[in-house]
């Protein structure tokens, strides 16, 4: 602090450069400090240091130099005269940036120096000032505020300081009359290509017949007059559309007018002039609107004034004049949008716009009918969702889905009716295709979003060919619905197919009424082998010591897997005699029974009948039997191994 207030107080020169130096290096902290310094030293060469600077610096920090662009006019003034190149092309810039129509008097210098760079870059200046000039009285006439203007929110309206609409205006008519007479003199005095640019920089200010650039037309002796009545003469430019008009009525130009209007065609010149015609009480909106060639039609700030100034009622009249303008489909949502925004909780007029957005032609944009499906009155989201499965659009199930979750229940009725058998056989047709966690997440998804699918699984289990009955009793089990749909699995244990009754009673386990217990001790006689082993693995999973001799009797007799499973559950029930039948099953006769019996010690992990295996490995004749047996040695090892690894 001390330094700084050394730095402020010296008179040496040197003391502008360090602060200038530590606004370019520093940090966007260290830059504010180092421009407060510079403002308070109040020299023109620090100044003229920013300025030169302005372009690099962080946009905070160019808000804070145009926060105080008044302290600047003098170091403006020396830097756009002086020797250094960089300062005076900066300084010629930031007077328009700035908007400091009090120093269009330096434009004019530099624009009649001789400097080919110095006059191009004036007379841009004067251009961009142009411009802002009279897009600011657009703005104001229309109620928009232009984004250009520098004022702080804090001077809006209700705070004691005057509003921002009227700071505007002030800046405007401080700045107009130095920036109009700057443009009127270069106009007259310059010649070359850059006359061009300072013809376009007055035709924008020709928007009032009492306009120092309109008056150009009046002046014999004006050396831009020429110039200006050929260009008027001429099809206009979009934003010289005030000026044309102007020429037509107040600059004597009343017969060029008909033949330049004749050859106007460009969509956005026309939409430029049809909006000075106010249009909107004309009876002939159709016809105007057709003549833009489906092109932009009315720009948002023009839209936006007129929608505040009306109610919701006028509002979706508008809407009904867009419709019928013949523009294309994305202007017609984009500016249909922004109608139903004003229409606001009006029913009525929502319900407008939704007719207009629904008489359009089959095969046009949807993307406003997209808007009605979240409509907060479930009469116009009903209709929304009606209209869009009436256009079936591309993956318009898609579009719907997501309502199912919070839409009213009318709303829901309507999409489930729709695409409730579209959404479940979108899932029947991928269930296969899809890993165990993405199924049942895909299928938990389904449940939610539609009601019925369990009835529609139920159909399926009932009334489908065998491939359908086995594969809707695999997706009850995976999303867990088989409890919920017993009065369908049941009468499957009995079907006349032995895959459909196989799978129906592997999916048993996961009822538990009492009445399948007798079920399971039914279906264990049954006559295919594979009904028989899965009937073993549910009374497994039931654990109910009442199924001991059962399990027994099945461990004794029986195919090799149904063997295989008893064992296996004897010895889940911890029931001594499993060791027994599994040594016995071990010697049976038959290869597959052996197999089926080294499985069931894997399963079980009776590693003390591994000299049995090995028997097995090194002398039965079955050489799958060996294989196998083989496999189950090289398997114990490997466990052990790891045990032992973990213990040490």
């Amino acid at each position: 602090d001390e330094l700084l207030r050394a730095l402020i107080a010296s008179k040496n020169l040197a003391a502008d450069d360090v602060l200038v130096d530590a606004l370019r290096v520093g940090t966007p902290g260290e830059q504010v400090v180092a421009l407060g310094a510079i403002l308070a030293r109040k020299n023109s060469r620090s100044l003229a240091g920013v300025v030169e600077l302005f372009d690099k610096l962080p946009e905070p920090t160019q808000h804070q130099v145009l926060a105080n662009a008044g302290s600047f006019h003098t170091a403006i003034r020396e830097a756009g005269r002086g020797e250094n190149t960089a300062q005076r092309l900066a300084a010629i810039k930031f007077i328009a940036t700035a908007r400091q129509g009090k120093l269009a008097y330096v434009l004019s210098e530099n624009l009649h120096a001789g400097n080919e760079a110095f006059a191009k870059a004036a007379a841009n200046a004067l251009a961009e000032m142009a411009r802002w000039i009279a897009r600011s009285i657009q703005a104001l006439q229309t109620g928009a505020i232009c984004e250009t203007t520098e004022v702080s929110a804090e001077m809006s309206a209700g705070s004691g300081q005057p509003t921002i609409p009227s700071l505007l205006y002030a800046q405007v008519v401080e700045n107009r009359p130095e920036i109009e007479a700057s443009i009127v003199r270069a106009l007259e005095l310059h010649r070359g290509a850059l006359q061009q640019e300072l013809l376009h920089a007055a035709l924008l200010l020709c928007d009032h017949s009492q306009a120092s650039a309109m008056r150009i037309l009046g002046t014999s002796r004006h050396g831009g007059q020429g110039v200006m009545i050929r260009r008027i003469q001429q099809t206009p430019e979009a934003d010289h559309v005030p000026a044309f008009l102007l020429g037509a009525t107040h600059g004597n130009l009343r017969s060029h007018f008909g033949v330049a209007f004749s050859k106007i065609d460009t969509p956005v010149v026309l939409d430029a002039i049809l909006r000075k015609s106010h249009w909107l009480p004309d009876a002939q909106l159709q016809l105007c609107t057709r003549q833009i060639h489906q092109g932009a039609w009315w720009g948002d700030t023009d839209l936006n004034a007129e929608l505040a100034r009306r109610g919701p009622a006028d509002a979706a009249l508008i809407a009904q004049w867009i419709g019928a303008s013949g523009a294309t489909d994305q202007f017609q949502d984009q500016k249909l949008g922004r109608v139903l925004d004003a229409c606001g909780d009006d029913f009525t007029a929502r319900l407008r716009v939704f007719r207009v957005a629904a008489a359009s032609p089959q095969g046009t944009s949807i993307e406003l009918l997209k808007r009605f499906l979240r409509d907060p009155d479930e009469r116009i989201a009903r209709m929304a969702v009606r209209e869009i499965i009436r256009r079936r659009p591309p993956e318009f199930g898609n579009l719907l889905l997501p309502l199912m979750t919070d839409a009213p229940d009318s709303v829901r009725r309507v999409v489930s009716r729709a695409i409730g058998q579209q959404g479940f056989e979108t899932f029947w047709q991928r269930y296969d295709h899809m890993d165990k966690s993405a199924r049942k997440a895909a299928g938990k998804a389904m449940l939610k979003l539609l009601p019925d699918a369990t009835a529609r699984l139920a159909r399926r289990m009932s009334n489908g060919t065998i491939e359908q009955r086995v594969k809707a009793l695999g997706m009850a089990r995976d999303l867990g619905l088989v409890e919920l749909m017993k009065a369908n699995v049941l009468p499957l244990c009995a079907h006349p197919n032995p895959r459909v009754r196989s799978k129906a009673v592997t999916v048993l386990s996961a009822i538990g009424a009492q009445a399948v217990d007798v079920l399971i001790e039914k279906v264990v006689n049954d006559a295919d082998p594979r009904v028989r082993a899965n009937a073993v693995e549910v009374m497994e999973a039931r654990g109910s010591v009442k199924f001991v001799p059962l399990l027994a009797e099945r461990a004794h007799q029986g195919a090799n897997r149904e063997r295989a499973n008893a064992i296996k559950a004897l010895h889940s029930m911890k029931v001594g005699t499993a060791a027994g039948q599994l040594l016995q099953m071990l010697r049976d006769d038959r290869a597959e029974h052996r197999i089926s019996a080294m499985w069931a010690l894997r399963k079980v992990g009776w590693w003390r009948m591994l000299a049995e295996i090995a028997r097995l490995a090194r002398e039965d004749e079955n050489l799958r039997v060996r294989q196998y047996a083989m496999n189950v040695l090289q398997s114990a090892a490997g466990e052990a191994t790891l045990q032992r690894k973990a213990a040490g």
